[in-house]
């Protein structure tokens, strides 16, 4: 019988004051035109099917006359706000086109799509309800990764970029048996370096539609990212698999292929070529990174029961004594940072210390 590794829905923590003080240094918290709560004011909505008359669980979402003007200059203003200077001068051409609203997933999002009339280029962006987890794991992807996040809090209302690349299960579905053995080693490759990021920077739940693949056309070759877009479960689950997107039976497609086609020694390669790769942006981001893991270790975004059974896993794992002295999530990502940190120094003979 398959191990189930998430039990259930993980709740929603409300930002701190510390963490609202660390988004207004970074730029991130600001007077926004528009809240979440003005957005589920629709009198109704209409169910969007895929192009397989498959239910996307997303409603289009209906609005009186006046509610709609209102939300409209609001979102507009709101696009502005995140992609330009925040003035009006780009607002008349700009159009509202869609307001979606997903029934699925913990923050139950609004998706909205502006269009430049002047070119009919449009963009997607995201309203949500504020969970101080996403926001700590939004803020580490930016940090972390090689990936720019552009995101906007005001109180209790989150705003975000949509991050472009196809869906892991439809690329799963539709793509990986047509792409070529070179191509299967490059996403392979990626997929390895993506799990070992998720694991050292404990990102959890990455299942095939929590990412997407992004591909991009080299000269003479195709080059593929994997890139997190659901932060929901940052440091919150005790389990350690979690943390690892081989234990997730959705990624079986993607372990298979990387078995097939990576020698274990190139495996490990990539394994230690990320963590390099992560040691070296923790070190240049370490004023940011210190500051946000203080927010992090001052804040209670998991029980005490998942921090105990994730620390000892860490341990087991590591046999770092640093972890049996973390009491907090923050504190074990921090144990784990300073764990990569340490060994990449220690093991790189070119480093002035």
């Amino acid at each position: 019988m398959e191990e189930k590794l998430i039990l259930k829905k993980k709740p929603v923590y409300p930002i701190t004051d510390a963490l609202s003080k660390y988004l207004t240094v970074e730029g991130r918290n600001i007077n926004i035109p528009v809240f979440y709560d003005d957005l589920l004011r629709f009198q109704g909505g209409v169910n969007i099917l895929d192009d397989n008359d498959k239910d996307t669980l997303w409603l289009s979402c209906y609005y009186s006359e006046f509610e709609r003007e209102e939300l409209e200059l609001s979102l507009k203003q709101m696009y502005s706000i995140l992609h330009s200077d925040g003035s009006d001068s780009i607002l008349p051409y700009l159009s509202i086109d869609s307001i979606d609203f997903c029934t699925f997933g913990n923050t139950k999002p609004f998706r909205v799509k502006v269009r430049n009339i002047l070119n009919d280029n449009y963009m997607f962006i995201y309203v949500k309800k504020a969970d101080a987890s996403r926001i700590y794991g939004l803020e580490l992807e930016h940090i972390l990764s090689p990936n720019h996040i552009n995101f906007l809090v005001h109180k209790d209302t989150l705003i975000e970029d949509h991050i472009l690349g196809i869906p892991g299960d439809i690329f799963i579905e539709e793509h990986l048996d047509t792409i070529s053995e070179q191509d299967k080693r490059a996403l392979a490759k990626e997929f390895v370096k993506f799990n070992e990021r998720c694991f050292v920077r404990l990102l959890a739940d990455m299942r095939s539609y929590n990412y997407v693949i992004v591909i991009t056309h080299d000269f003479d070759r195709i080059q593929y990212r994997i890139r997190a877009v659901d932060f929901d479960q940052q440091s919150y689950e005790g389990n350690p698999k979690v943390y690892r997107l081989q234990f997730l039976k959705e990624n079986n497609a993607l372990v298979k292929m990387s078995l097939d086609v990576l020698a274990k020694e190139s495996i490990e390669q990539y394994k230690k070529e990320e963590r390099s790769l992560l040691a070296k942006r923790a070190t240049s981001e370490k004023e940011r990174l210190q500051e946000l893991i203080k927010c992090m270790s001052e804040d209670s975004i998991s029980s005490l029961e998942k921090v105990k059974e994730l620390r000892r896993g860490l341990y087991q794992l590591t046999n770092d004594v640093n972890f049996k002295k973390a009491v907090n999530m923050g504190e074990l990502l921090n144990a784990a940072l300073d764990f990569i940190i340490r060994n990449y120094q220690s093991e790189n003979p070119y480093i002035i210390k």
